[in-house]
């Protein structure tokens, strides 16, 4: 047995030397590995997960990484917005070059500031870019447009289109040469300029023709209205006019929406699943003189809308189906809406709830309808309630042992309405031993609310042998 030691410990001793007759080298020693070794189909890799500027870089390292640089599969989703972390192009001439040298056939996805959007850049893209079928035209910072009188022709393939609008200029001479090509999308999202939105602004500039774009965009499936300030409901009841194969619509933050369209779009869109409408004007009755319970709505979003309790009930109550509700900011979600919806709706599909500063709930409402319904949920927000403590939490863990989205706390605005502090410590034990399938964690209390233990590190590292799945988790 010493003999064979002795002879293993030669064998490597002398690999050191490199000596390439001796067998032993052959044997018991390694052939060094760098990143020049890799073949260059995993170095494509690699380069995939790079930004496009740092790919930009690597080409100057050598021959070889600069091959592998000009690969077009790198180069199948492009954005030349630098306010996106995008590209920069010196001028129009480098930017056609780059279309056909570079981007070519592989091209998906592009992403076009107003400098760009000339109709040169559009010709080229419709001759050399034939699987483009998404892009993103955004016009928000645009003072004046270019001109478009020469404009023929426009990528024809684009199944999903993104115009983010200006405040001032008006569209209608760009959209009346593209009409005639855009009739497959079937995404749509027009970007307005809700953030910018002064609020003694008295005049609104309808900067885009919407009743004309329905028409030329008979096979959408989805539309997003977002923060448009023109938007009314005429709007929608266009859209739900020409767009029967609706699914999703969307009009966050569209202040003059309030929901009289409703009837006449749940009654023409039998397909409509989505209904996003955060933050809108919607009137009680408008809402209730919809026909919800022969609609097809999943998916439904009322945040800060102020309807009362009892538009409330009558909605949840009356949609057949209901999978995904976010209910936040609303005064008149109650005790009362929770017991009507567990008596007389049908609760047993809901998989991810929202009840953002809904502060009006009891924990004793709010553990009844969760010990029933929680196993069936996979999302579920419960911030800025003050009733929400640490003692509902661990009661009702171990229904929720299939949530994998959970968000808790309470800002410091509202710490006051706080009876006693969070045992934090106590929490983190109950999710690691109930909630196994947890991906994302938000426990967001003010410092001062809560309270911290000697276990404090052993609570993380429960968290972190338990909870295998959990990719985010925030304590703030």
């Amino acid at each position: 047995m010493q003999a064979w030691t002795q002879l293993t410990t030669d064998a490597v001793f002398l690999g050191d030397f490199d000596d390439e007759t001796s067998s032993f080298s052959t044997v018991f020693v390694l052939p060094k590995r760098t990143i020049d070794k890799l073949p260059d189909k995993v170095l494509l890799r690699i380069f995939s997960y790079l930004s496009h500027r740092e790919i930009i870089n690597n080409a100057f390292v050598c021959k070889r990484w600069r091959t592998i640089s000009y690969n077009t599969q790198l180069w199948d989703s492009v954005s030349f917005r630098p306010d996106r972390q995008g590209l920069c192009v010196s001028s129009i001439d480098t930017l056609l070059y780059l279309i056909g040298a570079r981007f070519g056939a592989s091209l998906r996805h592009l992403e076009m500031p107003m400098d760009v959007i000339t109709h040169p850049v559009l010709h080229e893209l419709a001759a050399k870019c034939p699987n483009l079928t998404s892009m993103i035209l955004d016009f928000s910072t645009a003072m004046q447009l270019h001109d478009f009188n020469d404009m023929q022709a426009f990528p024809t393939r684009l199944r999903t289109m993104c115009i983010c609008l200006s405040e001032v200029i008006f569209m209608e001479g760009f959209m009346r040469k593209i009409y005639n090509f855009i009739n497959g999308l079937e995404v749509l999202h027009l970007v307005g300029t809700y953030e910018k939105a002064d609020e003694e602004e008295e005049e609104i500039y309808e900067v885009i023709n919407v009743h004309k774009l329905k028409s030329a965009t008979p096979n959408l499936k989805v539309v997003n209205l977002y923060g448009i300030n023109f938007v009314d409901d005429s709007h929608i009841e266009a859209f739900s006019s020409n767009c029967i194969q609706l699914e999703c619509l969307a009009v966050n933050f569209c202040a003059k929406v309030n929901g009289s369209s409703l009837k006449i779009l749940l009654s023409r869109c039998k397909k409509l699943k989505c209904l996003l409408m955060q933050q809108c004007s919607l009137q009680n009755d408008q809402v209730m003189a919809a026909e919800w319970e022969k609609s097809a709505v999943q998916e439904l979003d009322v945040t800060a809308t102020d309807i009362s309790t009892d538009c409330l009930v009558d909605l949840l109550t009356r949609i057949p189906s209901l999978r995904w509700l976010s209910a936040g900011q609303l005064d008149g979600f109650t005790d009362a809406v929770l017991k009507a919806w567990t008596e007389r709706g049908n609760v047993k599909n809901l998989i991810a709830l929202d009840l953002d500063l809904c502060d009006n709930l009891t924990e004793e409402a709010l553990y009844k309808f969760l010990a029933r319904y929680g196993s069936n949920l996979r999302g579920l927000v419960l911030s800025g309630i003050p009733q929400c403590t640490d003692s509902l939490c661990s009661n009702v863990m171990p229904a929720l042992k299939n949530i994998m989205i959970l968000r808790l706390g309470l800002s410091e605005a509202l710490s006051y309405r706080l009876m006693g502090k969070i045992h934090v410590d106590g929490l983190l034990d109950n999710f690691a031993n109930y909630a196994q399938n947890l991906e994302r964690l938000e426990m967001s209390w003010d410092p001062d609310s809560l309270r911290f233990s000697d276990k404090s590190q052993k609570a993380i590292d429960t968290m972190r042998v338990r909870c295998l799945r959990l990719k985010c988790l925030v304590l703030a």
